[in-house]
């Protein structure tokens, strides 16, 4: 059977290798590999935008009133100087590795219990993000700390790993008692490809569709559709850990707000809520904060970070690993090949055959992953497909990575490892299959 998989993967392969698109790629392998510029940027203007959003993105914002108005309105309340602290290069976040480590690129949500299983009730004081820092003269929310409970797993040929699973406790709480509340922690993601996923058509992202495993494959993706409530239109949701944000603008925009609490014209409020008074009152940086050109300027940069091209995928231990991804059943969910829109904009981006191993659906992922939290759309237990480009260059960029939303995995293998619910078979089939094609599979994961 893997044979016959190894040969439809090599087709795949060059199929791929067809359509890939050295434009939207970078074959740099070093600390910047996730941070390089798409090659059809081939102006000196154009280098010069993307070089203007980098500053930006690794710009450390101060706090109102400043020197330089371009750069203050840092918080009220904040988790980050800046945007570079959660996504160190680009890449992923870890999580503390024990209660006295601080969270550097973390972040913990919060919400109140409520009736509706699909959507989130803020927490009445402390907002919908826990703050843990704050400006001179502002009481900060409190700190939260990242417990583990360690357990030991047997696979195949004996060989073992070892899991964590993280608890919360909130302490030194700024505006009174936390009472009963609801936490999520999660990771900085990477941010490679955002630009393209933000152009894939989205009939293609539809067209994968199963909520009712209609097929009996036991995979049931959906579509988290995200209302407009200005103009009451419903928009795939692509971005975020339960794809519930629709649009690149929108995830950098939020980000902004509800990380370093400067405000936009798409969140033009601070992240102050009614009881935190010191914050309502605290200077502002300017309305909005945010300029509506350094979005632009943000949104610029991560559009055209260029996609790290695979490395050696016809090398026949990775062909052999992607057999294995095949007939594992990981394939799935993360699906290798989408097309962008033949009406996307920039038109370089139209019609574009692109690789990110995600199907950008929910899929409940079972207990053992669930943070037990509704959230805009999504159930505790649903979460989005993560995308797989560039996963194999996480260490090369970051110093210490975390895997998974709240970056409770240390390694690839941990992370198939708490895998449940729809993935719960695959996960099976890796523990049990040769330590060989487990090796296989993970050298596959580390070329893309």
């Amino acid at each position: 059977m893997i044979r016959l998989i190894a040969l439809i993967s090599i087709g795949i392969v060059l199929s791929a290798k067809v359509y890939a698109d050295d434009l939207l790629e970078t074959t740099e392998l070093s600390r910047r590999a996730l941070s390089m510029p798409m090659a059809l940027l081939d102006s000196e203007q154009k280098l010069g935008q993307f070089a203007a959003g980098r500053s930006l993105f690794n710009q450390m914002w101060v706090i109102a009133p400043s020197n330089d108005a371009d750069i203050d309105g840092l918080g009220p309340l904040y988790n980050s100087i800046s945007c570079l602290a959660c996504h160190p290069g680009n890449g992923r976040g870890r999580a503390p590795d024990g209660p006295t480590e601080k969270m550097r690129s973390m972040l913990v949500r919060l919400s109140v219990p409520g009736e509706n299983p699909f959507h989130s009730k803020p927490h009445p004081v402390y907002g919908g993000q826990l703050q843990e820092f704050a400006v001179p003269g502002v009481p900060s929310e409190g700190r939260a700390e990242l417990h583990y409970e360690y357990s030991t797993i047997t696979l195949s040929e004996g060989e073992t790993a070892i899991l964590r699973k993280p608890s919360i406790q909130l302490v030194n709480p700024g505006y009174g008692d936390f009472g009963e509340v609801l936490t999520s922690a999660r990771i900085g993601p990477a941010l490679v490809g955002m630009g393209l996923i933000d152009m894939i058509d989205k009939q293609e992202i539809l067209s994968w569709q199963d909520a009712d495993d209609a097929n009996a494959d036991g995979i049931s993706g959906r579509v988290n559709w995200i209302i407009d409530e200005a103009t009451q239109t419903r928009h795939v949701g692509r971005f975020g850990y339960k794809a519930n944000i629709a649009t690149l603008d929108e995830q950098i925009a939020s980000a902004f707000q509800a990380d370093l609490g400067l405000t936009s014209a798409l969140f033009p409020e601070e992240n102050c809520s009614s009881v935190q008074i010191d914050c309502q009152q605290a200077v502002s940086g300017g309305e909005p904060e945010l300029t509506a050109e350094q979005l632009k300027t943000v949104s610029f940069y991560l559009k055209f970070l260029a996609v790290p091209a695979p490395r050696d995928p016809s090398e026949p231990e990775v062909l052999r690993g992607r057999a294995v991804f095949d007939e594992a059943g990981c394939i799935a969910c993360h699906r290798p090949q989408f097309k962008t829109s033949s009406t996307a904009k920039p038109a370089a981006f139209a019609n574009r055959f692109i690789a990110p191993y995600s199907d950008f659906l929910l899929h409940d992922m079972g207990e053992n992953l669930s943070d037990n939290r509704p959230d805009s759309g999504a159930t505790g237990t649903e979460w989005r497909t993560a995308p797989l480009w560039g996963i194999g260059l996480a260490e090369n960029v970051g110093d210490k990575v975390g895997y998974l939303h709240d970056g409770r995995a240390t390694t690839l293998l941990e992370a198939i490892l708490w895998h449940g619910g729809e993935g719960q078979k695959s996960r099976d089939a890796v523990v049990n299959m040769p330590k060989s094609d487990r090796d296989a599979l993970l050298e596959f994961l580390n070329s893309l």
